[in-house]
Order: structure tokens, then sequence, then C-alpha cells
């Protein structure tokens, strides 16, 4: 008798291991962060990917030992049975090819965000904005590939863990600059938008420094866009008396952040800066 109750179990436990009738080819489904793995099995039933959620669930425990899975958009470009499905998920096997995404030098993480979810549709930019304005110009501009569904804070930890590989053989020189390595950050994102040469945003550092050593107000409009959340701005006479901590013709010394992700050649050119006898510069052209 027990033998014809495990036979009967164990083809009742088969039935529930192919991929259900209906079943979508090039299906996706993106499962939400946080969802739990019954929250996952009850999606991916909905969807016809799986007929039984609950042993979705039982395997979905045993390849993860968290008794989790990740979230992410997965894709079903052919029928699979539920432990397949359950290993993916548990494993983060997306089967989705990644995203080439190119984040162009002196991007705000607020424009950051927009070209993520440009690039990655179902991104969540508004979450990301959110999260990496505290990390603003320490995101580095670079060409990253992302999987679809990636998660925002995955995003802001490979933008700055390049940041700190990036920077890592500048260290050097940003410690015999005699300047912090927060201050050469924000003196580099000034110099993303006040300048477009190398030489250029050398002899700029070198005025602006000079302002900071002799408490001159810096005064450079390129705070503005950046008050004002836009991606160019030129302040009228009302502008400059804006009452916020980023306006430098109101308050002495450095903005209290970056304005921008910072480029290497803008940081080196805020760490080795040009000395010269001016302390005012106009840019043209």
């Amino acid at each position: 008798v027990g033998f014809g109750v495990a036979l009967v179990l164990l083809f009742i436990l088969i039935s529930f291991i192919g991929s259900p009738g209906g079943y979508q080819i090039g299906s996706t489904v993106t499962i939400p962060k946080g969802f739990t793995v019954a929250e996952a099995g009850a999606l991916l039933k909905e969807n016809r990917i799986i007929r039984s959620a609950g042993v979705f669930s039982l395997f979905a425990r045993i390849f993860n030992a968290d008794g989790g899975v990740l979230a992410g958009t997965y894709a079903f470009p052919k029928q699979e049975n539920v432990i397949t499905v359950a290993f993916r998920l548990a494993r983060g096997s997306t089967g989705l090819p990644p995203v080439k995404v190119t984040i162009p030098e002196g991007s705000t993480a607020r424009e950051i965000g927009v070209i993520l979810k440009s690039s990655l549709g179902d991104f969540d930019a508004l979450t990301f904005q959110d999260k990496a304005r505290k990390y603003e110009g320490y995101l580095f501009p670079e060409t990253y590939f992302f999987f679809p569904g990636v998660a925002p804070d995955s995003v802001i930890e490979a933008m700055r863990s390049t940041f700190d590989e990036s920077v890592g053989p500048l260290q050097r020189d940003i410690e015999a600059s005699g300047r912090p390595l927060s201050d050469v950050v924000i003196m580099a994102s000034l110099l993303e938008k006040e300048a477009r040469q190398t030489e250029t945003r050398r002899i700029v550092a070198g005025i602006l420094w000079k302002r900071l050593d002799d408490d001159f107000p810096l005064q450079v409009d390129a705070v503005f866009g950046y008050i004002f959340d836009r991606d160019t701005y030129s302040p009228s006479f009302d502008d400059l008396e804006v009452d916020s901590p980023y306006n430098t013709y109101v308050n002495p010394g450095l903005p209290p952040t970056p304005i921008s992700g910072v480029r290497l050649a803008s940081l080196v050119a805020a760490s080795d800066w040009a000395d010269t006898e001016y302390l005012f510069y106009v840019l043209t052209g």
C-alpha cells in the first residue's frame, strides 16, 4: 500500500512539474523587489509559466538556502518545467541579454535616472534619483551593461565602485594637492560645467581655488542649472540672489556637494591646477 501511495504522490508531483496549457512562448515576467517566494509563485502561475505555485515554492526554497527569489525581469522563450523556473529565480538567471547604457560626463543623478529609464524600460528612475542624490559626483560616467529589471541600488553600487576604481590611481596626486577628496570632487563638478578643454579646466581651477583661499565668492554660473534642475541654465540678475546653499554668489566657499558626475580629466585639473595671477575669467565659444 505504501508503495502504491508513493507512486500516486509521485504521479501527482510530476503532473505539476510540467508547464501548463496556454503557455505563452516568449513571455516575460517581472518579479518586484521584496516579493516572497509565494508571491512570485502566484505571479508565475497567473502568467501561465507554471502549474503550481506550491511546487514552485518548494523547489525555490531547495535551491536558495535563504528561501527567497531574486527580483528582476525574466524571459521565457520556451516551455520550462517548474524545477527549472525555480532554479532560475533562485539564482537570478533572467535569460535576458544585458543592455548597453552610456552615461555621459557631467550627468547629474536626475539625468542618469532619465537615461537608465530610456535604456532599460521598466527601470525605477524615481527611486534611483531619490537614492542617488547623496552620491552626486561619485557616480562615474562610463559605459555599463545592465540587465533589464536591475534594481536602482545595484546601479548605484556599480557606478560608485567604478568611481573608486578610477580615482584610485589619482589618490597620491589628490593628497599632494592638500585638498580633501570631497573638495576636489566638488571642484571637478564645477569644471565639468564651466570649461571644455583640459588646459582651460586647469586654469579655471587655479582661479577658483585662489578665490576660495582669498575668501572671495566663487560666483560660478554653472550651479544655477543644478539649483533649478535644468540641463543648462543662464542665470538672470534675480537668480543670482536665490536662496540656495548652492548659490556661489551669496554663499562663501564651495557648494555643499558636487553638482554633477565628473570625468577623470576634471579630477586631474581640480587636483593639479594651473597657477595664474588672475581672479576672474570669461569663457566664450
